[in-house]
């Protein structure tokens, strides 16, 4: 548990506070191909009130809603939103006459593609960087020419890692910015992702409540936490950091712990 300078006083359990659920997914339901235990139980209960909100940068909702639901968990395409397609919808709803180099997933392309948008492979106007498994030196060597060149760099998030089975760590879009980055000086990414607020205020459009009306439930204290705060949600942690308030899903289902409007003391609200 937190300590207790970092709860709220006098709040209720966060089960008679919420009217809604933004959930994380790697590290909150899933580990890789592993369901996280009292995932699937709390999918169940807050069945039609609940979305998925993902810095997933490699799939789109209507590809990965079935693999999640082949697991075992009973999530629908439109509770998904997921950082690698919103940032392609993002760029197709603001800039859609836009040049797009986009260093990640085939299915990315063809989601980017399905949307009308030009795909390049030089001279773009924006270089969108998801996660791409095939990232290498060439691929490296051509990102940093398109930005010395002018072209504006957005990243669909900027983790590191993720969780996956056993304890393994992902390397995740994060990791691969900061080898761009290194090579581009000066340049400053968008990043679209979670903490930023566009993948949870479409959780919330999706959700139709106030912000004080949902809680977030995530496993990572610098996305979900600080993305709750900032928009004035609460949020609960679950996971083995420092910060949980349960190890896993099944154990905060049965928890009446309150939930947390202010960072943990030590993390910065940036």
């Amino acid at each position: 548990m937190p300590p207790p300078s970092d709860l709220p006083p006098d709040e209720p359990p966060w089960t008679q506070r919420s009217r809604g659920l933004i959930l994380d997914l790697d590290g909150t339901l899933i580990r890789g191909h592993e369901v996280i235990p009292g995932a699937a139980e709390l999918l169940t209960r807050w069945a039609g009130r609940h979305v998925v909100v993902s810095n997933n940068s490699t799939d789109t909702a209507a590809g990965l809603a079935p693999r999640l639901r082949a697991q075992g968990l009973p999530v629908q395409a439109d509770a998904l939103v997921l950082a690698g397609e919103q940032a392609v919808r993002h760029i197709a709803r603001s800039h859609p006459r836009a040049r797009l180099m986009l260093c990640g997933s085939e299915t990315l392309r063809a989601c980017a593609a399905g949307l009308g948008l030009a795909l390049v492979s030089r001279d773009a106007d924006i270089v969108l960087l998801a996660r791409d498994r095939s990232f290498s030196y060439a691929m490296l060597q051509v990102l940093a020419r398109e930005l010395a060149r002018g072209a504006a760099l957005m990243a669909s998030n900027g983790d590191l890692t993720h969780p996956g089975p056993q304890g393994s760590l992902v390397p995740e879009t994060g990791a691969l910015l900061q080898a761009v980055l290194a090579c581009a000086p000066g340049v400053r990414p968008q990043i679209l992702g979670k903490p930023a607020a566009m993948l949870f205020e479409e959780g919330l459009r999706r959700l139709g409540l106030a912000a004080q009306d949902v809680t977030v439930i995530g496993d990572n204290v610098r996305t979900d936490a600080l993305g709750a705060t900032r928009l004035g949600m609460g949020y609960l942690l679950v996971g083995d950091a420092p910060h949980a308030d349960a190890p896993d899903m099944a154990r905060l289902l049965g928890s009446a712990c309150p939930r947390r409007h202010a960072l943990p003391a030590g993390v910065a609200n940036q």
